[in-house]
């Protein structure tokens, strides 16, 4: 099969295309062809070389899949069943999706019902577990509370803007440059906001109490704080995402009226999570949320694909296309 290999971190080229072995099946293990991926941005933080002793190399980068099972080796699963595959230590533990072929432990692995194409089916599952588990475990989001999608053109700031507005939120969004803004509105944002570091009076004119929770998704030491500043009292500030390229800090002391948290989708397993899955799918196919698919890239041209996410010049979810 063919499959990028990364040897060592580096810029883009350091994906390398090689053929190697299909996987060989083993008991608790599913092998799957993989159909279709969405770009992530922990796996160019993982070419780039900031993931550490986390992501041993060489290794298939690659957090999340969907294809058709191929090898069930008893796992109850049926061939050319449809599946989605997210987390778990995927391209990170154990080789990913950068390939043709994968093989998946059956709790990661997520059998899905949907008619949905490949690319669309494909731009759904770590993003959209990502800002729902955000909006929905950590926010707490009730209707008409009035929130903030700091980094709104993100492929999870999509999504939640999508989520969002689907339960009859207030949004804010921000971004940094104005030609993106109308992009936002018609996602379902109520206002937007031109983020240049310093938002919480801009946000604070708008909701002049502050707003109920912050979805952090630029995760830089500044702009937590200032996201703090634009929460109301016993508002949640949510640090969900990392857009800033910046980490290892100590945040200041948090005011006590102040609850910060942040979303993992480590934790996805198949018994928890296909439900839910399954309801976001639903969602997708009867128009209720919007797959907010920005860019798709044929599986040989997945080193452009960085390239583009490097230069953040996608808005939304940038998909790769696998042919076999």
């Amino acid at each position: 099969m063919r499959a990028f290999v990364v040897s060592e971190p580096g810029k883009p080229e350091a994906l390398e295309l090689k053929n190697t072995d299909i996987p060989k099946a083993k008991k608790d293990w599913v092998l799957i062809k993989i159909k279709a991926f969405g770009l992530n941005r922990s796996e160019l933080y993982t070419r780039q070389g900031h993931s550490g002793d986390a992501v041993p190399f060489p290794r298939i980068l690659g957090i999340e899949c969907v294809g058709e099972v191929v090898d069930v080796s008893g796992s109850g699963l049926q061939p050319e069943q449809k599946v989605a595959c997210a987390m778990g230590g995927m391209g990170r533990k154990y080789d990913g999706s950068y390939a043709e072929y994968t093989l998946i432990p059956r709790s990661q692995v997520l059998p899905i019902n949907t008619n949905l194409d490949w690319i669309t089916f494909g731009a759904i599952p770590e993003t959209f577990f990502t800002a729902y588990g955000s909006i929905t475990e950590e926010m707490n989001v009730k209707a008409n509370q009035n929130i903030l999608v700091r980094g709104g053109t993100s492929s999870v700031g999509m999504a939640a803007i999508s989520i969002l507005k689907d339960m009859s939120a207030n949004i804010i969004a921000t971004t940094r440059k104005r030609e993106r803004i109308q992009a936002l509105i018609d996602a379902g944002a109520n206002h937007v906001i031109i983020d240049d570091g310093e938002i919480a009076e801009k946000v604070k004119e708008i909701c002049p109490g502050g707003v109920d929770s912050v979805l952090e998704l630029i995760g830089s030491k500044n702009s937590l704080i200032d996201s703090m500043n634009a929460l109301k009292n016993k508002g949640i500030l949510c640090g969900t995402g990392l857009l800033g390229n910046e980490w290892g800090f100590e945040l200041p002391e948090l005011p006590n009226d102040i609850k910060f948290t942040f979303h993992s989708t480590e934790k996805i397993e198949t018994v928890k999570y296909t439900p839910v899955l399954q309801e976001i799918i639903n969602r997708i196919e009867s128009g209720r949320y919007n797959p907010n698919i920005s860019k798709i890239f044929d599986f040989e041209d997945i080193i452009e694909a960085h390239r583009c996410m490097e230069q953040n010049q996608a808005i939304g979810k940038i998909v790769i296309k696998v042919n076999h």
